[in-house]
């Protein structure tokens, strides 16, 4: 991995690429590789030693907070909040800029949220990546595919909405390869709408290739699996939830190597985060995914979010199409009280009986006994090993289930998804016409008006704690 990072730097045998750079050198970081030189590189300035991948905190922390008397967004909160980041950055992935609108070219409308639009652009500057002694300036990525995130009536906000994003920039902080990089700010100047500017994946969210991940050999949509887990597992060691945990929120890389995720807890509209007792007891979010608790106004715990998981784990065994759960019902309060009292997605064939095990245990109607974020991962870890050294033992698939140092439960598992993938040659041929019924919504909703109808019908259910 660092050796990847000084081809790119270096530009050997590639062309130079100051993102990539980086990139590959945070994921030796976070993979607990040694820097096999253990090279140790000085500050052309100070002379003192790097504080991560070509730079110096102690240096760029003057020249930015030089420029602070050079821009302003005229928001007091934003201004605090970027300025923060800039003096405290460690390495270049923890900058946030405000972005002057006329620095975004190429703006295209591509997808909408419940509460924001969503448009491609090409930001000119592009991100920081560096500095450049020579020319005294930014190393910049120039002409940056990016994405937008319009945040509707958001011309006057607070810093309630800026902790939101706060929440997202620290787990970016503690893992940069598990979340859509967030580069900063800025305002449109027609209708004073707030933006947010973040990278763009190329391959979009996980509800946009379920068609493809459907066909995946189950040791492939395993790893998968384990990505959106130890991002999750980020958000939660943080004392967090996400809050809006879908398909919608999970964003795919351009080889399916890494998975990205997205708006923690983002599922509100703006009016909704200023400071109102009326607006709390008001639910939001994708139906299909809300843990029956959070229907029921309950707080939001890190079990919600196993929950919405479960949803996840169900939609990569879904056909050869790739489904949202219940894309033929209607979502309204009808459905809502089937989901209190234990209706779930249908299981489909061929899917392992562990993985199905494991997935009802996600969505138990009792928070207490879904499984902590810690036992999806080594659960979901062992798997992967078991399977991957079958693979590896027995090259002829019609060869005997063959498998040292492994128990008789783990065997088990292992030929379940092993019989599995045989299932898979067939489904391939097989193709289905997806119907969707008119009331099913996937993007975030406000959902308190079901909820009330709901309750005015005398409907109830006791969920636990």
């Amino acid at each position: 991995m660092f050796n990847l990072a000084k081809c790119y730097k270096n530009a050997e045998g590639t062309e130079e690429n100051l993102e990539k750079a980086f990139y590959w050198y945070q994921k030796g970081v976070e993979s607990d590789r040694v820097n096999p030189k253990n090279e140790v590189e000085l500050c052309n300035e100070c002379k003192q030693t790097y504080t991560d991948y070509q730079w110096c905190q102690q240096c760029n922390t003057k020249r930015f907070q030089q420029d602070f008397l050079k821009w302003t967004s005229k928001n007091e909160f934003i201004d605090k909040f970027i300025q923060e980041t800039q003096l405290n950055a460690k390495n270049s992935y923890e900058i946030l800029e405000w972005i002057p609108y006329n620095k975004l070219s190429s703006i295209d409308y591509y997808d909408r949220g419940g509460f924001s639009e969503i448009h491609k652009a090409i930001w000119s500057d592009g991100p920081i990546y560096g500095w450049n002694f020579d020319k005294q300036q930014w190393n910049r990525q120039k002409c940056y595919e990016v994405v937008l995130k319009t945040f509707n009536n958001s011309s006057s906000l607070n810093s309630k909405f800026l902790d939101e994003w706060k929440y997202y920039y620290s787990c970016q902080k503690k893992s940069f390869s598990k979340f859509i990089q967030f580069f900063g700010i800025t305002q449109d100047p027609n209708n004073l709408n707030y933006i947010i500017i973040m990278s763009y994946a190329k391959k979009g969210s996980l509800r946009k290739c379920l068609s493809d991940i459907i066909k995946f050999k189950w040791q492939d949509k395993l790893q998968l699996l384990k990505k959106i887990i130890l991002g999750l597992k980020v958000i939660h060691e943080s004392n967090l939830t996400h809050g809006d945990f879908h398909d919608g929120n999970i964003l795919m890389s351009d080889n399916y190597n890494e998975i990205f995720i997205i708006d923690l807890g983002l599922c509100k509209p703006i009016s909704n985060l200023q400071d109102s007792d009326s607006k709390v007891n008001e639910i939001y979010g994708v139906l299909p995914y809300m843990a029956p608790e959070i229907l029921r106004k309950k707080p939001y715990t890190s079990a919600s979010d196993i929950y919405s998981f479960s949803m996840i784990m169900w939609e990569f065994t879904s056909g050869t199409s790739g489904i949202p759960p219940f894309n033929h019902e209607a979502h309204d309060h009808h459905f809502m009280l089937s989901v209190y009292e234990g209706k779930r997605p249908e299981i489909v064939k061929n899917t392992p009986k562990c993985y199905i095990d494991l997935m009802k245990k996600c969505w138990d109607l009792s928070p207490s006994n879904r499984p902590t974020i810690i036992m999806l991962e080594n659960i979901i870890s062992e798997w992967i090993r078991c399977i991957n050294k079958y693979y590896e033992l027995n090259r002829d698939v019609n060869y005997g289930y063959f498998l040292p140092n492994i128990d008789n439960q783990q065997k088990n598992d292992m030929k379940e998804f092993v019989e599995a993938n045989k299932a898979l040659i067939q489904e391939k041929a097989n193709t289905y016409t997806i119907q969707y019924h008119p009331q099913a919504y996937y993007t975030s909703r406000k959902l308190t008006e079901i909820s009330v109808q709901e309750e005015t019908q005398g409907f109830d259910c006791m969920i636990e704690d």
